[in-house]
């Protein structure tokens, strides 16, 4: 029997700039909202925009990579799992919880403010990051495509 699976994936833009911090271990942790958006048309026949909006949280390696790549703005594609979190209250002594998405991988993508078009990255949890694609395309590949330099992103 399946023990069950906890998968998220996620294309979205960043809606601020993330919060990075340390813990007392020395552990980098980044915390940014991403906002991901559907469109469907309304009970009058009308599209409407849906935008949700997601907590994500990272750790190690990918919170550096966050904090030197990723501004409000940027396009990222991420994939990870939920978690929820629960804590008392100081103050109301209310019961609060918090879902939250735990990247373990995330792509850098065109897009947005900030320098995360750079020929995007993919970055894992553990793993060693990388800028672009293992193999470039030669340089003259897109000559007379009528390509400027206007039309690069960053």
């Amino acid at each position: 029997m399946a023990r069950g699976v906890n998968k998220v994936i996620l294309l979205g833009n960043v809606g601020k700039d993330p919060e990075i911090r340390s813990t007392p271990s020395g552990t980098m942790v980044g915390t940014f909202g991403l906002a991901t958006a559907e469109r469907a048309k309304d009970q009058t026949g009308n599209w409407v925009d849906k935008t949700e909006w997601h907590n994500l949280v990272c750790f190690g390696r990918t919170a550096e990579i966050v904090r030197d790549y990723v501004k409000k703005g940027t396009q990222l594609f991420v994939e990870g799992k939920i978690q929820t979190r629960s804590w008392d209250d100081k103050e109301s002594g209310q019961k609060k919880y918090r879902t939250e998405i735990l990247v373990n991988e995330l792509t850098l993508l065109g897009g947005g403010g900030g320098q995360g078009g750079q020929g995007g990255g993919n970055y894992s949890r553990g793993n060693t990051a990388s800028f672009g694609s293992s193999s470039p395309a030669p340089a003259d590949e897109f000559a007379g495509t009528g390509i400027t330099d206007d039309d690069i992103p960053f």
